[in-house]
Protein backbone atom coordinates (compact mmCIF):
# COMPACT_ATOMS: atom_id res chain seq x y z
CA UNK A 1 0.00 0.00 0.00
CA UNK A 2 1.59 3.24 -1.12
CA UNK A 3 1.29 5.67 2.13
CA UNK A 4 1.42 9.14 -0.11
CA UNK A 5 -1.45 8.18 -1.60
CA UNK A 6 -3.32 9.09 1.55
CA UNK A 7 -1.09 12.45 1.99
CA UNK A 8 -2.84 15.81 1.19
CA UNK A 9 -0.87 17.02 -1.70
CA UNK A 10 -0.23 20.70 -2.27
CA UNK A 11 -3.84 20.82 -4.32
CA UNK A 12 -5.57 19.98 -1.20
CA UNK A 13 -3.86 22.44 1.12
CA UNK A 14 -4.65 25.46 -1.26
CA UNK A 15 -8.46 24.49 -1.39
CA UNK A 16 -8.03 24.17 2.84
CA UNK A 17 -6.23 27.55 2.55
CA UNK A 18 -9.89 28.96 0.40
CA UNK A 19 -11.72 27.42 2.66
CA UNK A 20 -9.90 28.75 5.85
CA UNK A 21 -9.78 32.35 3.98
CA UNK A 22 -13.84 32.35 3.34
CA UNK A 23 -15.15 31.06 6.53
CA UNK A 24 -13.01 33.81 8.14
CA UNK A 25 -14.51 36.68 5.75
CA UNK A 26 -17.78 34.77 6.34
CA UNK A 27 -18.20 33.46 9.66
CA UNK A 28 -21.30 34.80 11.86
CA UNK A 29 -20.10 36.66 13.97
CA UNK A 30 -18.25 39.48 11.05
CA UNK A 31 -15.76 40.57 14.12
CA UNK A 32 -12.97 39.84 11.64
CA UNK A 33 -14.45 42.01 8.72
CA UNK A 34 -15.92 45.27 8.45
CA UNK A 35 -18.32 44.42 6.06
CA UNK A 36 -21.19 41.67 6.72
CA UNK A 37 -21.52 38.30 4.47
CA UNK A 38 -23.53 35.80 5.12
CA UNK A 39 -22.47 32.62 6.97
CA UNK A 40 -20.96 30.07 4.01
CA UNK A 41 -20.35 27.71 6.84
CA UNK A 42 -22.70 25.65 5.30
CA UNK A 43 -21.21 25.57 1.47
CA UNK A 44 -17.35 25.39 3.17
CA UNK A 45 -17.93 22.33 4.77
CA UNK A 46 -19.55 20.81 1.71
CA UNK A 47 -16.88 21.63 -0.92
CA UNK A 48 -14.31 20.34 2.06
CA UNK A 49 -16.47 17.05 1.50
CA UNK A 50 -16.24 16.80 -1.66
CA UNK A 51 -12.59 17.88 -2.09
CA UNK A 52 -10.82 17.12 0.76
CA UNK A 53 -12.34 14.06 1.89
CA UNK A 54 -10.47 13.34 4.77
CA UNK A 55 -12.24 13.28 7.97
CA UNK A 56 -8.94 15.22 9.94
CA UNK A 57 -9.94 17.97 7.38
CA UNK A 58 -13.15 18.39 8.79
CA UNK A 59 -12.22 18.41 12.62
CA UNK A 60 -9.82 21.30 11.63
CA UNK A 61 -12.38 23.46 10.22
CA UNK A 62 -14.75 22.51 12.98
CA UNK A 63 -12.37 23.99 15.45
CA UNK A 64 -11.23 26.87 13.25
CA UNK A 65 -14.88 27.64 13.29
CA UNK A 66 -15.25 27.21 17.03
CA UNK A 67 -12.24 29.42 17.26
CA UNK A 68 -13.88 32.19 15.84
CA UNK A 69 -17.17 32.11 16.96
CA UNK A 70 -15.49 31.82 20.69
CA UNK A 71 -12.72 34.72 19.43
CA UNK A 72 -15.56 36.76 18.44
CA UNK A 73 -17.36 36.76 21.90
CA UNK A 74 -14.33 37.16 23.99
CA UNK A 75 -14.32 40.36 21.86
CA UNK A 76 -17.57 41.51 21.87
CA UNK A 77 -19.46 39.61 24.68
CA UNK A 78 -23.12 39.62 22.69
CA UNK A 79 -21.34 37.30 19.85
CA UNK A 80 -22.07 34.44 22.60
CA UNK A 81 -25.66 34.25 23.01
CA UNK A 82 -25.36 31.27 21.10
CA UNK A 83 -22.29 29.92 22.57
CA UNK A 84 -24.48 27.74 24.94
CA UNK A 85 -24.34 23.71 24.71
CA UNK A 86 -27.39 23.46 22.00
CA UNK A 87 -23.61 25.16 19.99
CA UNK A 88 -22.01 21.27 19.80
CA UNK A 89 -25.40 20.74 17.48
CA UNK A 90 -22.91 22.27 14.71
CA UNK A 91 -21.32 19.10 14.93
CA UNK A 92 -23.51 16.84 13.17
CA UNK A 93 -25.13 19.90 11.26
CA UNK A 94 -21.44 20.69 9.69
CA UNK A 95 -20.91 16.56 9.39
CA UNK A 96 -24.25 16.53 6.69
CA UNK A 97 -22.90 18.94 4.74
CA UNK A 98 -19.55 17.03 4.41
CA UNK A 99 -21.14 13.57 4.15
CA UNK A 100 -23.44 15.54 1.12
CA UNK A 101 -19.87 16.57 -0.26
CA UNK A 102 -18.31 13.11 0.03
CA UNK A 103 -21.46 11.60 -1.84
CA UNK A 104 -20.96 14.45 -4.57
CA UNK A 105 -17.33 13.17 -4.83
CA UNK A 106 -18.41 9.76 -5.63
CA UNK A 107 -20.42 10.79 -8.69
CA UNK A 108 -18.96 11.08 -11.81
CA UNK A 109 -18.36 14.76 -12.04
CA UNK A 110 -20.35 16.96 -9.67
CA UNK A 111 -19.88 20.07 -12.25
CA UNK A 112 -20.80 18.69 -15.27
CA UNK A 113 -23.22 20.90 -17.33
CA UNK A 114 -25.85 18.24 -17.86
CA UNK A 115 -29.14 18.04 -16.02
CA UNK A 116 -28.35 14.80 -14.31
CA UNK A 117 -25.17 16.43 -12.24
CA UNK A 118 -27.40 19.91 -11.82
CA UNK A 119 -30.09 18.43 -10.46
CA UNK A 120 -27.65 15.76 -8.37
CA UNK A 121 -25.47 19.24 -6.96
CA UNK A 122 -28.58 21.29 -6.45
CA UNK A 123 -30.44 18.08 -4.41
CA UNK A 124 -27.67 17.03 -2.58
CA UNK A 125 -26.95 21.02 -1.37
CA UNK A 126 -30.27 21.66 -0.65
CA UNK A 127 -30.97 18.49 1.08
CA UNK A 128 -27.72 18.36 3.21
CA UNK A 129 -28.60 22.46 4.03
CA UNK A 130 -32.28 21.62 5.06
CA UNK A 131 -31.09 18.45 7.38
CA UNK A 132 -28.03 20.96 8.60
CA UNK A 133 -31.18 23.75 9.29
CA UNK A 134 -32.85 21.27 11.61
CA UNK A 135 -30.52 19.40 13.29
CA UNK A 136 -28.54 23.13 14.37
CA UNK A 137 -31.75 24.72 15.25
CA UNK A 138 -33.16 22.10 17.13
CA UNK A 139 -30.32 21.26 18.77
CA UNK A 140 -30.54 25.06 19.94
CA UNK A 141 -33.57 25.07 20.95
CA UNK A 142 -33.20 21.85 23.20
CA UNK A 143 -30.27 22.45 25.06
CA UNK A 144 -29.27 25.96 25.19
CA UNK A 145 -31.32 26.43 28.40
CA UNK A 146 -32.82 29.86 26.84
CA UNK A 147 -36.17 28.13 26.83
CA UNK A 148 -38.64 25.80 28.69
CA UNK A 149 -37.72 22.14 27.88
CA UNK A 150 -40.74 20.81 26.84
CA UNK A 151 -39.20 18.37 24.61
CA UNK A 152 -38.55 17.56 20.74
CA UNK A 153 -42.19 18.21 19.32
CA UNK A 154 -42.84 21.76 21.38
CA UNK A 155 -39.26 23.04 19.98
CA UNK A 156 -40.24 21.79 16.39
CA UNK A 157 -41.97 24.44 16.74
CA UNK A 158 -39.33 27.12 17.35
CA UNK A 159 -37.53 28.32 14.45
CA UNK A 160 -38.85 28.23 11.25
CA UNK A 161 -38.61 32.08 10.25
CA UNK A 162 -34.93 31.60 10.08
CA UNK A 163 -35.42 28.89 7.58
CA UNK A 164 -36.00 31.13 4.28
CA UNK A 165 -32.63 33.15 5.10
CA UNK A 166 -30.66 30.37 5.68
CA UNK A 167 -31.49 28.46 2.93
CA UNK A 168 -31.65 31.46 0.44
CA UNK A 169 -27.85 32.40 0.98
CA UNK A 170 -27.24 28.96 0.97
CA UNK A 171 -28.52 28.16 -2.14
CA UNK A 172 -26.75 31.48 -3.52
CA UNK A 173 -23.33 30.26 -2.92
CA UNK A 174 -23.82 27.30 -4.11
CA UNK A 175 -24.64 28.76 -6.92
CA UNK A 176 -21.85 30.93 -7.07
CA UNK A 177 -19.40 28.10 -6.52
CA UNK A 178 -20.58 26.14 -9.53
CA UNK A 179 -20.50 28.92 -12.05
CA UNK A 180 -17.16 30.00 -10.70
CA UNK A 181 -16.52 25.96 -11.42
CA UNK A 182 -17.77 26.44 -14.72
CA UNK A 183 -16.35 29.50 -15.65
CA UNK A 184 -12.64 28.08 -14.51
CA UNK A 185 -13.10 25.19 -16.54
CA UNK A 186 -13.73 27.63 -19.28
CA UNK A 187 -11.23 29.72 -19.29
CA UNK A 188 -9.11 26.22 -18.77
CA UNK A 189 -10.55 24.87 -21.95
CA UNK A 190 -9.65 27.72 -23.82
CA UNK A 191 -5.90 28.12 -22.53
CA UNK A 192 -5.06 24.74 -23.43
CA UNK A 193 -7.01 24.54 -26.82
CA UNK A 194 -4.39 27.69 -27.84
CA UNK A 195 -1.44 24.94 -26.58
Amino acid sequence: MDLTSKLPTSKHFLIAIAIAFFMLLTRGSHTLTPFSLPDASLVLFLLGGLWLKRMGWFAAFFVLATCIDFGAAALDPSQGFCLTSGYWGLIPSYGAMWLGGLWLGKQKDAFAATSNAIAAYAAVSMLTTFAAFVTSTQTYYLFSGRFPAQGLLESMKHGWEYLTSWMGFTAMYFAIVWLGVALFRSIKHVQTSKV
